[in-house]
This record gives structure tokens, sequence and C-alpha cells, in this order.
């Protein structure tokens, strides 16, 4: 018994959850509450909000949340690598502000990573399953087609969370600074049997959809992984997609 236990100890996660933020003060605390249980259960050592200039209260949620505010230049892809690069957990868990993991995620994000520590699975990244907040035909429809575009291609967006290893992770070079599809530069260097999607849902925020309209909304993001997939600059799409 006292075997079992120290070996589960070593095993334990100790995760960094690196969030980039601008502006986000709508959205960011109930991001931080679903992460609440993994810091009191020791899973989650910190989370870091990694800021491109906020002008509202973003920081004083962060910090009233005990979070790690990092500054970084404005753009999700700097952000993302000024957060990792101050992280000090062993794995790193990327989240948009944005977006809630449901009840569930600890059980099986600590699963996953125990069995890759142990040796029992190969080093793999993961994902979330992608969710939207809002009712109706249109959301589901969406989700389905996000859950197969992930089972074809392998190409979770950012929105779904992304869980890997630091040494996976530093091996991969990071987050380039892009200021649009950082997170599919960096996927696409994962290879497929290294990047396993997970059943637990990242909730991620409608409101784009909702203010844009959802097949419009649809049709733009496909047309902006179009030209990004034709070699068009990052920082145009960026100013494409608003």
């Amino acid at each position: 018994m006292i075997a079992e236990a120290s070996a589960a100890a070593i095993v334990r996660p100790m995760i960094s959850v690196v969030i980039p933020t601008l502006n986000a003060q709508r959205d960011l605390v109930p991001t931080l509450s679903a992460l609440v249980p993994a810091v009191v259960d020791g899973i989650v050592q910190e989370a870091i909000i990694s800021d491109g200039g906020s002008t509202d209260d973003t920081y004083v949620i962060a910090d009233a949340a005990g979070t790690h505010v990092v500054r970084a230049p404005r753009g999700r892809g700097p952000q993302l690598e000024a957060g990792a690069a101050a992280a000090k957990g062993d794995w790193l868990l990327f989240l948009h502000a944005d977006t809630v993991l449901e009840p569930g995620w600890i059980n099986e994000v600590t699963s996953l990573i125990e069995r890759i520590e142990t040796g029992r699975r190969k080093p793999t990244a993961a994902y979330f399953r992608f969710a939207l907040n809002d009712n109706g035909f249109m959301p589901r429809l969406i989700e389905m087609m996000v859950a197969v575009r992930c089972a074809l291609f392998s190409l979770p967006y950012g929105d779904q969370g992304l869980l890997i290893s630091r040494r996976h992770y530093q091996r991969l070079g990071g987050f380039r600074p892009l200021p649009l599809m950082e997170d599919v530069d960096l996927v696409r260097r994962i290879k497929r049997r290294e990047l396993c999607g997970l059943k637990t849902a990242a909730v991620t925020s409608a409101k784009r959809y909702q203010d844009d309209g959802y097949l419009l909304r649809s049709f733009r993001n496909f047309g902006l992984m179009l030209l990004y997939l034709l070699r068009v600059p990052p920082r145009v799409l960026a100013r494409l997609y608003g």
C-alpha cells in the first residue's frame, strides 16, 4: 500500500495553466472557477494570465484569483509563448480566456498523464471536445463539424485547449509569435499518433457566432484556414478575423 501510494505521488501531475487575455473581464471568472478544484487537489500548480494590454478589469480579476500575470506583446502566439516561458509545471495546459472546462476534466487529464508518466502510454498531447455555450440546432451542428474535422484531420483549434508536457512542447519549438493560427501552426508540428482527443468538453463562448451569425462565422473560419494553408501571412489573416 505504501509503495503504491509512493508511486502515485511520483506520477502526480503538476500542471501550469496558461491563459492569454485581452480585455477578458467578461469571460475570465468562469474560466478560472473551473480550475479551482484542481488547484485545491494540487493538480494545477499555477494559473498564468498572459496579457496583451488589457484596459478593462482583467488585471483586477486575475490578481484577486491569485494568478501569475505576465505582460506580453499583443497576439495569442506571443502571449502563449510568454506564458509558457514563465510556467513552472512539468505539464502545460493552454486555454482561451472564454473557454470553460466541464466537470470531470481533472480525472481524465490526470489519468492520461499518469499512464504516460508510468510508461503505459506513449507521450501524447491532448485536446478537449469542442462545445458552445448556446442552445439550438446551429451550435450542435458546429460542434459536430468540429468533431469531424478533428477525427479526419487531427486538427483541433485553440478553443479546445491543449495539454502537453513541457519536454514535448520545447522539443516542438513552442508557439511561434503569430497573431493568428498559432494553434494550427503548433498542432501541425505534432505527429498524428502523438495527439489524442479527450471526452471532456471545453465549453467555449458562442458570442462571436451569435454576433456574426453561425453560418457567416463558420464560412469565415473555413476561409481563414484555407488562406492560411495557401500561405497568406497570419498578420493579414488577423486583420480579416477581427
